[in-house]
């Protein structure tokens, strides 16, 4: 039996009275399996939310890879060992060949924090463009590209943050090419207030799915633009995967979905399914600049044991085609999500790619006016049944989905029955 209070005093005391917690009775929770997660009840939750588990809570084969290698040998990188190159090779080859190369850390704000000083290293610039409601991380260099929790602001003469691309809220109310033309305008205005500034130029870091701003739907043509814009003024564009990346949107990455081929990719959350690991990826040229000049190391970061993890992860996501799965299953959920649509106006728009899901929710479709409060009541209502999601967006009116990718039809099912009944007693 669970102990909350007494759990929650100890945190408070121990962490903080600040340390976030999800749901207004926080969940005691004891063991993953799939895509379920336990309670110290043991109830059990479908769960829709952490992306981190990405072939699975607890997979088997991801706990035997590890368990072994952790077994035998846990180094730095800094000795021989062929599982760091084994497992590069593999990452690199879901990549555009002209990015060759990669450099481990331990979190997905370190790998961005190595991004930014690639980028500034090989430009010679320093100014960096974000969009206005992103996160980044929580280094205190990616902390200042990360104007989500501040007001959407980025007060820092090295940063500028720019409107993000949305189609459902759109700039001046436009569509189309123009909208896209007129989000892309802002990287202009961006670059030349560095100019004006005496800031070199270093480049862009955007989320290709934009999803810490809701995951709104992106102009088509937008992300083609900005990287031409970006290179046009001797920039690079830094593409953080770490939300986005290993199958998750129905293709290995997010930027595949555009088009694209960024300077600098990042990724960590689910790269070795919970193991603390992340990377870089970027051109050769890029990288040996870099490496000539910095003394870059990393005690944890690329370890044999993380090595052995991720490479399951790779070999599951592979063999089990789950990007695939994604999208199909992905697609059902957000068909699902759009004939409850029929039925609830507070539905007002239906979004994401793959097994990332956003659905917002609004109290008039016309006017598009946010029901933050009955997100909110959504969220408790669904984690009451044993769902768990949770919501994001400039508003907080986005329910955010986001499961292990094993998430199947029956899961679906079930999230979209559970669904009805919440939004009937609304």
């Amino acid at each position: 039996m669970s102990d909350t209070a007494a759990l929650l005093t100890r945190r408070r005391r121990l962490l903080g009275t600040q340390a976030p917690l999800f749901y207004e009775q926080p969940l005691h929770i004891v063991r993953g399996e799939g895509v379920w997660l336990f309670d110290a009840d043991g109830r059990r939750y479908l769960d829709c939310y952490n992306n981190v588990p990405l072939v699975g809570h607890c997979h088997p084969e991801v706990v035997a890879a590890l368990s072994q290698q952790a077994a035998t040998l846990n180094v730095h990188t800094r000795y021989l060992h062929e599982t760091i190159l084994d497992y590069s090779e593999r990452l690199l080859a879901t990549f555009d060949p002209s990015l060759s190369m990669v450099l481990y850390t331990c979190t997905g704000s370190e790998a961005n924090d190595q991004a930014l000083r690639i980028a500034r290293h090989c430009t010679g610039g320093a100014g960096i463009i974000c969009t206005n409601l992103t996160y980044h991380g929580n280094t205190t260099a990616v902390d200042q590209v990360s104007p989500l929790f501040y007001g959407k602001v980025a007060p820092y003469p090295e940063v500028r943050a720019i409107p993000f691309p949305d189609s459902y809220r759109p700039l001046r109310g436009l569509s189309g090419r123009a909208l896209a033309e007129a989000y892309a305008a802002e990287i202009d205005r961006a670059i030349e207030s560095f100019d004006t500034a005496g800031i070199g130029f270093a480049g862009m870091i955007a989320c290709p799915i934009f999803a810490n701003e809701g995951l709104p739907t992106v102009p088509s043509g937008y992300l083609e633009l900005a990287l031409g814009k970006v290179h046009a003024a001797g920039g690079l564009f830094i593409a953080d995967e770490v939300q986005a990346g290993f199958g998750r949107c129905g293709e290995m990455w997010s930027h595949q979905l555009h088009g694209i081929t960024p300077d600098i990719v990042t990724m960590g959350k689910p790269m070795a399914n919970g193991y603390p690991m992340a990377a870089v990826v970027t051109r050769a040229g890029l990288m040996e600049s870099f490496r000539d000049a910095v003394m870059y190391f990393n005690t944890f970061g690329g370890n044999p044991v993380a090595c052995a993890a991720a490479d399951a992860v790779l070999t599951i996501l592979e063999r089990d085609g789950l990007a695939a799965h994604a999208q199909r299953i992905g697609d059902r959920v957000r068909d699902g999500f759009r004939q409850l649509a029929e039925h609830h106006d507070l539905i007002g728009d239906v979004r994401g790619d793959g097994l990332w899901i956003g659905v917002e929710l609004v109290q008039d479709r016309s006017s598009r006016e946010p029901a933050t409060s009955a997100t909110q009541r959504v969220v408790e209502g669904m984690k009451a049944r044993g769902i768990l999601l949770n919501r994001i967006g400039e508003f907080g009116n986005v329910l955010k989905m986001r499961p292990p990718l094993p998430f199947a039809e029956e899961h679906a099912e079930l999230l979209l029955t559970t669904m009805g009944e919440v939004l009937a007693t609304l």
